[in-house]
């Protein structure tokens, strides 16, 4: 199995790495910014046009208030950018929003945190994945007509990626990412030369269009209503600034500079590309609609159903280069293939949280710990699963992904900031220094007004986005909850039942008396090792033990028993319904019942074969035993294996495979000392889980120690 297993899997990942070598994989900010910031970066692609779809309620006339929405979204955004440079500056540990809230709010606060971060980066891969989709579908209609095998394929493509390496995937992130960004700031200078030094006109190919209004005459609270609305829809382009939070371990030294500097450049790039797209697509008159089909009107007709509505940065490009034009073709496919990888910021974010979470016992363990590539393999996989669940229930339909967006990310913006804000009233209770007094005293002012400003917006998002399936995201962050408060739980009792008393105990107190019993079916090789080995014991009582399901057959066991005079009492249990399991159970239990103070131990004969369905064929009543004994108090199983030449055969075949190194693997060079133990030590490793390794060293060391 593992030779089946393990080729595909280096072909896939790659050659696995020591873990010494993890400080090769962290990043310099060229690398860090596509990994860290694709996603806030991206989301210019679509955040505008959910802007001007929502507007779109109210017809054109509102149009002319989406300048002032996007210079709320850009304080907003800066002010974030600059609450998160003051996290990453006092927890460089990687934590982030969880660690503050955490420390600074109580184990509730941050376990409130973690799960709506859990969730946003669940939606952030299947929104951004989505999202592509439709964009590269305008152009491929295979892909239209197969959005969500298409998405589940691009995620499978994503996972494999991510599981080769953080550092490996940014390099093959980062190209796409600055084609993007300077295709989109081309873009803008291009569009603001032609306006204002040529005077061209440009125009979009829906600006001969009129949206019919659902809601005529707005006004009062319901434009206010439409207005907040229509913010905490552009406010999708925060998405991902936490990330870089939760990756600084992942920079390169100073890590905590390099992240803040990273933090700001994506800002100052975000920004500016979401306010230049907003105007462009006024100045080219792009139209947008909810509900295209009805609501975009053309020559006094709906457009209808068969209608295609492409975004508003396509659209823009579109006036801006001429359709067809180099420049958009480059930028309408850098724009689809980014925001395939906008998805890597949660597939960094999402793995670390995790394992962080589960070294807090909040998660399982095994999302912990790195993989082959020094990756955090299993919540990379958990990570894909969970979005593409999603993917499947909502079709790969971005709309209505979308409504479920940004709500958790602005629960933990909030937090965060609450918890920097006691951060540094208990550091400036302790403080002296006037310098350093007056910098936490900035500092503070900046997260007191960024806690303000995103509470004031978590508001405004679940008032207007709550019945439009932002209860969804609310639901899953309460199941994340209440899951890792279980989990918790579980290993806190178990830590609890299994801690060492300091005093004398139960656990400790040598047994009365020892019985062994041998399990057997008939007398062979490993019938007679197990024997062998259990008189090795010396048990107080040592018998052999089996089940008369077949009186021939246990009749002339007796017979052979005898025969051959082995000096251990052979006791017969009887089954009138053929079972074996039940038998054995209870004549153990009937063993500690008569003797409470005493230990039973089990010894059970297995085979060791070298090839998968071998396994189909063998052990399987030794593998129920050993479930069910598992849960009888004060009973001992033991396995003594024996090597059939099949496994012997595995074995070899590992020990070559240990020793193969694929063409390129091995640099040119002298070799270093102890280089020997790399892959050939965990190969070999592997091998012993079929139980060879473990009775090796009682073999005489080649093939010929099976035929004792």
């Amino acid at each position: 199995m593992s030779k089946l297993t393990d080729v595909p899997k280096r072909i896939l990942i790659g050659r696995a790495l020591r873990s010494d070598r993890l400080g090769e994989t962290l990043l310099p900010k060229r690398v860090a910014l596509p990994v860290f910031a694709s996603d806030p970066l991206s989301s210019v692609a679509y955040a505008p046009g959910e802007v001007l779809l929502v507007l779109s309620i109210a017809g054109l006339s509102a149009y002319h208030f989406s300048p002032w929405i996007a210079l709320a979204v850009v304080v907003l955004m800066f002010t974030v950018v600059a609450s998160y440079r003051q996290n990453v500056h006092a927890y460089p540990s990687g934590g982030g929003d969880y660690e503050v809230a955490t420390t600074n709010l109580g184990a509730k606060a941050g376990l409130t945190v973690a799960s709506a971060l859990l969730v946003d980066y669940v939606l952030t891969v299947a929104v951004s994945i989505a999202s592509g989709i439709e964009n590269l579908g305008s152009a491929v209609p295979f892909v239209v007509e197969h959005k969500v095998a298409c998405a589940v394929g691009v995620v499978v493509l994503l996972t494999v990626m991510n599981l080769r390496g953080v550092k490996e995937s940014g390099k093959l992130f980062a190209i796409p990412t600055y084609v993007f960004v300077t295709g989109v700031f081309i873009m803008i200078a291009w569009g603001a030369f032609r306006g204002l030094v040529l005077d061209d006109t440009m125009r979009a190919p829906t600006a001969d269009y009129q949206i019919k209004p659902e809601h005529q005459g707005l006004a009062g609270f319901a434009l206010v209503f439409l207005l907040l609305r229509a913010f905490s829809s552009g406010c999708a382009a925060l998405t991902g600034v936490e990330a870089i939070s939760n990756g600084v371990p992942a920079f390169r030294k100073p890590k905590s500079r390099n992240a803040a500097t990273t933090l700001a450049l994506m800002g100052l790039l975000a920004v500016t590309m979401f306010c230049g797209i907003i105007v462009l697509a006024l100045v080219t008159d792009v139209r947008m609609a909810e509900n295209p089909a009805v609501d975009l009107v053309h020559n006094g007709v709906a457009v209808g159903a068969d209608y295609v509505q492409n975004p508003v940065i396509t659209q823009v490009a579109e006036a801006v280069f001429g359709k067809g034009s180099f420049l958009f073709l480059i930028l309408a496919g850098a724009t689809a293939l980014v925001l395939f990888l906008a998805a890597n910021t949660a597939y960094n974010g999402f793995p670390v949280l995790g394992s962080i979470l589960a070294q807090d016992r909040y998660l399982p363990r095994q999302l912990h710990t790195r993989g082959d590539r020094l990756a955090f393999s299993n919540g990379i996989v958990l990570l894909a699963g969970a979005a593409t669940l999603l993917i499947v229930i909502y079709g790969a339909d971005s709309t209505r992904l979308i409504q479920l967006y940004i709500v958790g990310v602005f629960v933990s913006f909030t937090l965060s900031q609450i918890g920097m804000v006691r951060h540094w009233n208990r550091h400036l209770a302790t403080e002296t220094d006037q310098a350093k007094r007056r910098h936490m005293v900035r500092s503070r002012a900046i997260n007191a007004f960024g806690a303000f400003f995103t509470g004031l917006v978590l508001v405004v998002v679940l008032l207007t986005k709550f019945t439009h399936g932002a209860w969804v995201a609310l639901l899953g962050m309460v199941i994340f909850y209440a899951t890792m408060t279980a989990i918790r739980k579980h290993y806190d009792r178990v830590a609890d039942e299994i801690a060492a008393p300091e005093g004398p105990s139960d656990d400790s107190v040598r047994p009365s008396r020892v019985h062994s019993v041998v399990l057997i079916s008939k007398i062979h090789r490993p019938t007679l090792r197990a024997l062998a080995y259990a008189k090795l014991m010396r048990s107080d009582t040592l018998e052999a033990l089996t089940v008369n399901v077949d009186p021939t057959e246990t009749k002339a066991l007796r017979a052979e028993w005898e025969r051959r005079g082995i000096p251990v009492p052979l006791k017969v249990l009887d089954s009138p319904y053929r079972e074996i399991t039940r038998p054995i159970i209870e004549y153990v239990k009937s063993l500690r019942k008569e003797s409470p103070r005493d230990a039973v131990s089990v010894i059970i004969p297995e085979y060791v074969v070298g090839h998968w369905y071998e396994h189909l064929l063998h052990n399987q009543s030794a593998l129920r035993l050993k479930g069910r004994l598992l849960f009888t108090p004060g009973v001992m199983v033991t396995s003594v294996p024996y090597q059939l030449e099949s496994s012997e055969a595995a074995r070899n075949r590992a020990r070559k495979r240990s020793e193969w190194n694929a063409p390129g693997s091995v640099r040119r060079g002298p070799a270093e000392t102890g280089a020997g133990s790399g892959p050939g030590g965990s190969a070999s490793g592997g091998s012993g889980s079929d139980g060879s390794a473990g009775a090796s060293g009682k073999s005489s060391g080649g093939p010929s120690g099976t035929k004792r």
